[in-house]
This record gives structure tokens, C-alpha cells and sequence, in this order.
């Protein structure tokens, strides 16, 4: 895929990159090197500074940053600058609490056996970031703000598609005062993935990315012994039970099927409905859907943009097609329009059967799959039955019913009577083929670091631990 900011909207080729040799990815690889040595030994105020310099400076740019995203992938320009504004929000977080999340944790000592016993959290050095165009800022900042305020540098392999938002990054945290290197973009393609892991200077990686590329990560760190963190693909449910407020389910489902024009791991696509209330849901769900505006991004009216890239709209297009020539009824869109850019109208599918590929693919647009069921337990069993296992949204005003989905969805964040997010509050990741590890709060910034042991006998200086940090 060549490296390049084509314009989704208009199918226009507005900027291209030269890929990096090996000479200088093996130069950029030890300037990050040389900058972890420099930047394990600032303290962690030191480096909350800088980081709060790099949300300062995200405010003052929003819109510019914002017009890069929107250019570059086809998020509506509204949504670029709310991803600006989270970013930034994100690493004034992770500056005010990373002296809590890094401070020693004192163990009992005396069931040790030692007159002091901690855990220190250090950092282990660069880490390689291999990122996706969805989020193309938020992505990286939430791998980002936590691993250097914990001292580790990092490798950023973003998307080609969005070399921009890329070398954006880079010079962000250089402007905010981090050493020359702490943070580098390496414009490569995903052939040079495996070399620069298999470099010894490189001690983790990270990715955000489809299940093959989760794959292929996971294949070369397990050959190197090296750590991986994986957010893979999702098949979020959304299920809505009797109880449910059904007005405000089927407004939130628009929002979540449709957020960043429906390219979204996290977001909602299989809406699995109680049979009492499915008929009620389907009508105000698909006329929601229907009602939304699609066009151009940077128009404040415009509620869906198009599509990153015309092979992703062809993809929804050929789902959905398989899924009606196989007997499945469409409620609203299922036609691709015949304009410019890579639009797909807000689409509404029903009456699915697992002979389709709706049924088991995830489906990376605006498009919803509904599923009728006529208890708790069948809910359930539809809801886990995939190899994904992200995010799950369930709408229940039943106390009880709300514990158990909290319990029974098989997924890595349940959101109920809400549209799943990600917060640097908490921890963020899936199970089975949707990855392992957690991004933010204080476990995603422990991901890459050191967990310590430290155990001191007698003899040792009777200060209590605690108050260190990295």
C-alpha cells in the first residue's frame, strides 16, 4: 500500500511519502534507543511537564490537526476535534496521576521474611506501536501518554494512509520538550514490521489492528520473547431486553453503530433484540438510521462521512449483498451510492442466519445486523457466539438482568444502558480473537514497564517504600 493522504471523500490523491530505507529505520531505531537511556532518568514531573506541553499544544491546534484527520480518513470534522480534545484530556490524566500508578507498592514484609518488600514499576525501553487509520490520533495517545511518562520511547508504524496524522505525532511530542527521539514515526510498510521487532533495541510492541496483523505481531514477539499488547477486531452486541428503555436504546444504537462513520472496533454491530420489544425497537432504530445525513466530513450538517478507503466500502457492500441474496431483509440504505468518494448509506439488515457472512464477519462500516430472541439465555448465547470478544452493550432497567449481563457477556468492557467507550480511567482491551492485554489507566501503563520485585533483608534502612517513581 503506498504511503500517501488520499481524500475519501473525493478519491484524491493529495500527498505521498518515500518508505524509510533500512539505513534509516537502524538510525531512527538508535536515536529512540539513546533518547530511553535519557528519559528513564527524568523523574516523573519532569516528564508530566512535557506531557502537559503536548496537551497544550493540542488545544491551541485542534482545528488544524482535526482538518489533517478528516483529509486523511473521512471522519467528520466535528468528531476529529472531539478525538483532539480527548487526546489531550488523555495526556493531562496521565500526567496528574502517573506518580500514583508508579509509585512503589509496599508488600507485606514480614510474611517475606524482610524487614522492607515492594514492587517498583520501571520501564523497559522502545516500544513499537503498529497503529490503525480509524482513530488515527486517539489510538496512538492512549499507547502513548502512558508509555513515556513511565520513561519507555516509542516507535510509531502507523496506517499508510494517514502519513500525515503520523509525523504529526512525532514532532508533537518533540515541540512539548520530550528528548530528540522519544517518540519517532517510522514510514515504512507493513513488510518491515518483523526486521524492526527483531531488532534487540526494540523490547515491546503494541498494535491496534485486524486479527491477521494481531497474528503476525503475536508470531514474531513469541519468536523473540519480546511483549505484545493486542487490540484486535470486534463484534460488539448491543442487546435490548424488555425492561429497556426503547427510545433512548435505539437513539444510543444510531450513535453506536454509526460513530467515525462506522469504523469503530468498539462499536456496536450486532443489535440483538428481545422479541416483546423488536418490533418497536426495529421501527425507531432503522428510522434513526435512515435519518442521518451522509456527505461531506468537513460540512457541520454531516452526520456520516465516507468510508477510509474504497476496498473497506466495497467490502460492507459485497456483506450485505451476500447476506440479501441469502435471504435477509433490508429496513433502510444497503445501496452503494453512485457518486465520487467512498460513501455507504447508514444500512439496517434483519431476518440473518449464520449461512451469512453478517452473521460471523465483523462489518466495518455504517451497517447494523438485527437478531430477533425470546429470552435471556438465547440473548446470550447469539451475544457470544462469535470468535470476537471486545466490547457488549446491554439495555435492561432489571437489576438483576444487569448483574448477570455484566457476568455472562464474554467481552473485555460491558457497557450497560450505554454506548461502550474508552476512558484513561479504565482499562481498556478484549478476549478470544479480540486481542489480549489492556490499554490505559494505571494496568495499561504497567503493560510496559518492569513489575519489580524488591526484597531487602536485615540490615537495610527502616524508610518505608512508597514514595518513589521511575
Amino acid at each position: 500500500m503506498p504511503i500517501a493522504t488520499t481524500n475519501p471523500a473525493t478519491g484524491q490523491v493529495l500527498k505521498t511519502y518515500e518508505a524509510m530505507s533500512d539505513e534509516q529505520v537502524d538510525a531512527a531505531i538508535e536515536r529512540t534507543d539513546l533518547a530511553y537511556r535519557r528519559l528513564r532518568g527524568t523523574t516523573v514531573g519532569q516528564r508530566g511537564e512535557w506531557l502537559v506541553a503536548a496537551a497544550d499544544l493540542l488545544d491551541a491546534e485542534r482545528d488544524e490537526i482535526a482538518r489533517i484527520m478528516t483529509t486523511e480518513m473521512g471522519k467528520t470534522y466535528a468528531a476529529a476535534k472531539a478525538e483532539v480534545t480527548k487526546c489531550a484530556s488523555a495526556c493531562r490524566f496521565y500526567a496528574e496521576r502517573a506518580p500514583e500508578f508508579l509509585a512503589d507498592a509496599p508488600a507485606d514484609a514480614e510474611a517475606v521474611k524482610a524487614t522492607r518488600a515492594f514492587v517498583r514499576y520501571q520501564p523497559i525501553g522502545p516500544v513499537l506501536a503498529v497503529m490503525p487509520w480509524n482513530f488515527p490520533l486517539w489510538q496512538v495517545m492512549r499507547f502513548a501518554a502512558p508509555a513515556l511518562m513511565a520513561g519507555n520511547t516509542g516507535l510509531l508504524k502507523h496506517a499508510s494512509n494517514v502519513p500525515q496524522t503520523a509525523l504529526l505525532m512525532e514532532d508533537l511530542f518533540r515541540r512539548a520538550g520530550f528528548p530528540e527521539g522519544a517518540f519517532t514515526t517510522l514510514l515504512v510498510g507493513s513488510e518491515a514490521v518483523d526486521r524492526i521487532l527483531s531488532d534487540p533495541r526494540v523490547r515491546a510492541a503494541t498494535l491496534t489492528g485486524s486479527e491477521g496483523a494481531g497474528r503476525s505481531i503475536a508470531q514474531i514477539a513469541g519468536r523473540e520473547l519480546k511483549k505484545t499488547v493486542l487490540e484486535l477486531g470486534g463484534s460488539d452486541p448491543f442487546v435490548v431486553m424488555p425492561s429497556a428503555d426503547v427510545d433512548r436504546a435505539a437513539e444510543v444504537a444510531t450513535t453506536a453503530r454509526c460513530q467515525n462513520n462506522g469504523q469503530s472496533c468498539i462499536a456496536a454491530k450486532r443489535f440483538i433484540v428481545h422479541t416483546d420489544v423488536f418490533d418497536a425497537f426495529a421501527e425507531r432504530f432503522a428510522a434513526n438510521m435512515a435519518a442521518l445525513r451522509v456527505g461531506d466530513p468537513m460540512d457541520q450538517s454531516t452526520d456520516v462521512g465516507p468510508l477510509a478507503s474504497e476496498r473497506g466500502r466495497d467490502e460492507i457492500d459485497a456483506q450485505v449483498r451476500d447476506a440479501v441474496d441469502k435471504g435477509a431483509t433490508v429496513l433502510c440504505g444497503g445501496q452503494k451510492p453512485d457518486r465520487d468518494g467512498w460513501f455507504y448509506p447508514p444500512t439496517v439488515v434483519t431476518d440473518l442466519t449464520p449461512q451469512m457472512r453478517m452473521w460471523s464477519e465483523e462489518v466495518f462500516g455504517p451497517v447494523a445486523g438485527l437478531y430477533r430472541v425470546s429470552s435471556y439465555d438465547e440473548a446470550i448465547e447469539v451475544a457470544n457466539g462469535t470468535a470476537f470478544g471486545l466490547g457488549a452493550n446491554a439495555w435492561t432497567r432489571d437489576p438483576e438482568e444487569q448483574e448477570r449481563f455484566a457476568t455472562d457477556l464474554d467481552a473485555g468492557n460491558v457497557f450497560v444502558n450505554g454506548m461502550t467507550t474508552s476512558y484513561p480511567e479504565l482499562p481498556f482491551g478484549g478476549v478470544k480473537n479480540s486481542g489480549y492485554g489492556r490499554e490505559l489507566s494505571a494496568v495499561g501503563m504497567r503493560e510496559f514497564c518492569n513489575t519489580k520485585t524488591v526484597w531487602i533483608g536485615e540490615g537495610a534502612a527502616t524508610a518505608g517504600a512508597g514514595a518513589h517513581a521511575e
